[in-house]
C-alpha cells in the first residue's frame, strides 16, 4: 500500500473548535478561533498506520497557539526587538509578549478568524483587523489563509493584504513543529528521541540569533546543512537565506522509511530552523522575511526580505509538505 492507496478516514474528533480536512495520505485539524493555529497533521504511512508527523495537540491545548502544532506568523515573522517597529522614520511600540521582551510571531496568532470556505480536502479562513480590538500592529490589514490535502501533500497558501490608508512593511511564516520520530498517533514519543536526517539547500545563515545584528553570512558548522546530515540532540536556533528555491527541505524518517519535503515559492525568502534539546519535536519555519527584518530593513541591510505594502496592494505565498515512502 502507498499513502496514495490509503481511503479516507472519518474525522477524529467531536471538539467544535476543530475543522478537519483530510484525503487517503493526511489528516490536518485547523483551528480557526486559536489563531488559525494547526491541532495536528498526522500522515498514513505506506504500513497503513497512522503517524503524528506534526506535533500533536492535547485537547486542552487546542486554545493555546504555543502548544499548537503550527501556527502562521503575520504581519511579521519571528521577532520585533523589545517591541518597537520603526518604519520610515516613526516608531510604534508593540506589545512584548514574548519572555525576552520582544514582540513575537506577528499580531493574529491569539484571534479568531473566520471560516470563508470549506471543502473536505480544503479550508479557507480569514481575518480583517478592522473588525478586532487589540491587535498588535499599527495598521489595518486583512489576511486569508487556504489549507489543503491533495495527493500526498499539505498545502498552506497565504495572503496579506494592506486595507490601510498609508504603506506598511509587510511578513508572514509559518511555525510547523515536526515530529522527531512518527510514532502511531496516541502512542507516547519513543525514548530516546529520533535522529531523523535533514537537509536544508540554504548557503547562509545570519548572526546573532535569534535576533541578527546585520547581514546573512556564510554557514557556521552548526547551521550547514547542506548534506544531508542526522539530527542530533544539540541545540539549533539559525535563520537562513540564500535558499536553492527548485530544491526541497527535506527529513528522512528510518523507521518506517519515510521522507518529508518541504517546498515554498520564492517569495519565503527565509527558513527558521529551531531544535530544542530534550524534545520529541523541531522546528522549520518558511519566513518571508528575517527575524527583527523591519529594523534592518530600516537600517539598510540588503536582503531582509520585507517588503512593503501600498494601500490596496496585497502579497500571497505557498509552501508545500510532501510524504514519500
Amino acid at each position: 500500500m502507498t499513502l496514495l492507496d490509503a481511503a479516507p478516514t472519518e474525522v477524529r474528533t467531536d471538539d467544535p473548535r476543530v475543522v478537519t480536512i483530510a484525503d487517503g495520505a493526511w489528516e490536518v485539524d485547523v483551528l480557526p478561533g486559536t489563531g488559525a493555529s494547526l491541532g495536528a497533521g498526522r500522515i498514513r504511512t505506506s504500513d497503513g498506520v497512522w503517524r503524528d508527523l506534526l506535533r500533536p495537540t492535547s485537547r486542552g491545548g487546542r486554545g493555546v497557539v504555543e502548544k499548537c502544532a503550527s501556527f502562521p506568523m503575520i504581519p511579521w515573522s519571528n521577532r520585533v526587538r523589545d517591541g518597537a517597529l520603526t518604519f520610515r522614520g516613526r516608531t510604534h511600540r508593540l506589545q512584548r509578549d514574548c519572555a525576552d521582551g520582544t514582540a513575537i510571531h506577528g499580531a493574529v496568532r491569539y484571534a479568531r478568524w473566520d471560516v470563508l470556505d470549506r471543502t473536505p480536502g480544503s479550508v479557507t479562513i480569514g481575518i480583517d483587523t478592522r473588525e478586532h480590538v487589540g491587535i498588535n500592529f499599527p495598521w489595518h490589514f486583512t489576511s486569508t489563509i487556504t489549507y489543503a490535502v491533495r495527493g500526498g501533500t499539505f498545502e498552506v497558501t497565504t495572503t496579506l493584504r494592506n486595507v490601510d490608508s498609508e504603506a506598511f512593511p509587510g511578513g508572514f511564516g509559518h511555525h510547523p513543529y515536526f515530529q522527531r520520530s512518527l510514532a502511531p498517533v496516541g502512542a507516547v514519543a519513543p525514548r530516546p528521541l529520533g535522529h531523523p536526517v535533514v537537509q536544508v539547500p540554504a548557503h547562509a545563515c545570519y548572526p546573532g540569533v535569534p535576533m541578527p545584528t546585520g547581514p546573512s553570512g556564510p554557514l557556521t558548522a552548526r547551521a550547514d546543512f547542506l548534506a544531508p546530515r542526522v539530527l542530533d540532540g544539540a541545540f539549533i536556533d539559525d535563520v537562513y537565506n540564500a535558499r536553492d528555491t527548485d530544491k526541497p527541505i527535506s527529513i528522512r524518517y528510518e523507521r518506517p522509511d519515510v521522507t518529508v519535503e518541504l517546498t515554498a515559492d520564492p517569495v519565503y525568502e527565509h527558513l527558521v530552523f529551531y531544535a530544542p534539546r530534550g524534545r520529541a519535536y523541531f522546528a522549520i519555519e518558511p519566513a518571508t522575511n528575517v527575524n527583527d527584518g523591519v529594523a534592518l530593513f530600516e537600517a539598510g541591510v540588503p536582503g531582509t526580505g520585507v517588503f512593503v505594502l501600498e494601500p490596496g496592494e496585497e502579497r500571497t505565498g505557498a509552501f508545500a509538505i510532501a510524504v514519500r515512502g
